[in-house]
């Protein structure tokens, strides 16, 4: 490939030629939500991305919606687990915004791993979503440079942490039954058995434990990054509700969902805690009830969406 290419760019510190993400394919899949697959150079490999667009031409904020630890694998990567599982596609629809939808990242916490994991692979995501993704989202989906995050369970953790440590870049954040720090023992060991269940190992990602890499991701030590920021964190406490009752998979729900709920539910509040201690305002909703499942997201995202939306300027 000629150093003239396009798809490369020269670093102004060394002069050296280097590679930058370009668009593989596109695949319109209605007037209003297309797959665009991006090959991404931190990870040399191809990235499916959907986006939620409205149409015509005018420019208009993008909200980077991240998935959770399956991140898109029941459909073996065709679409997120978002547009799976909930009503996002139709609620989007007549709303003036991007939403952009990252495809795969199983258990990658979206964040760039230290080195690659024989089973996850190569997991570069902070450096896809903040670097790689926003130009070509901006360029062709007339991206206005307004930007906001919101993500549940594993996508939860990793929107705090990607707005924490790329303050610039957003502006506002959702976080929906996540666990939002990774310094505590328990928080971490959660992180840990997240990647373990789908076979990776957390060593790869952040380093041993007491590694400094983990207090670097850590959203409760980088609090302070949030202020000025239009945040909404919400939790159920794990006990069954309405969309427990008469489901065909309660008792998976209630054994394996109200656990997780309630660790998150935990979380939630001590984050909480941090806010408030240091003086940052967010809009907080815990829940009576509700188990760690897709119905209660689809709704807080709803919830969570005049607080996006004011971010957005919307």
């Amino acid at each position: 490939m000629s150093l003239f290419s396009p798809a490369l760019v020269a670093n102004a510190a060394t002069g050296v030629a280097e590679a930058r993400a370009r668009v593989d394919r596109v695949v319109e899949l209605t007037d209003q939500r297309t797959a665009v697959f991006v090959f991404s150079p931190s990870m040399n490999r191809v990235v499916q991305v959907q986006i939620l667009h409205p149409k015509g031409s005018a420019p208009r904020p993008s909200l980077y919606l991240l998935d959770g630890v399956s991140a898109g694998s029941e459909s073996d990567y065709r679409e997120s687990t978002w547009t799976q599982k909930t009503d996002t596609v139709e609620f989007f629809a007549d709303k003036d915004v991007n939403v952009v939808l990252p495809v795969g990242g199983t258990a990658g916490f979206y964040t760039d791993w230290e080195r690659n994991d024989p089973v996850l692979g190569e997991n570069r995501w902070e450096t896809f979503l903040t670097q790689e993704l926003p130009p070509i989202v901006d360029g062709r989906f007339h991206g206005n440079g307004v930007n906001a995050i919101a993500g549940l369970s594993m996508g939860a953790q990793g929107a705090m942490t990607l707005i924490t440590r790329n303050p610039d870049l957003y502006r506002g954040v959702a976080a929906l039954s996540g666990c939002m720090d990774t310094g505590r023992f328990e928080s971490q060991a959660v992180v840990r058995g997240t990647v373990v269940s789908r076979g990776g190992d957390a060593d790869n990602m952040w380093g041993p434990w007491g590694d400094p890499t983990w207090a670097e991701h850590d959203p409760l030590l980088q609090a302070e990054q949030l202020r000025g920021k239009a945040i909404f964190i919400s939790a159920g406490n794990g006990l069954a509700g309405p969309y427990e009752l008469g489901a065909p998979d309660t008792v998976e729900k209630v054994v394996v969902g109200g656990p997780l709920e309630a660790a998150s539910r935990w979380c939630t509040e001590l984050f909480d805690a941090r806010l408030r201690e240091l003086g940052i305002p967010a809009t907080v909703q815990l829940r009576p009830f509700g188990t760690h499942s897709w119905p209660y997201w689809q709704d807080d995202l709803r919830a969570a969406w005049p607080t996006l939306a004011l971010a957005l300027g919307i």
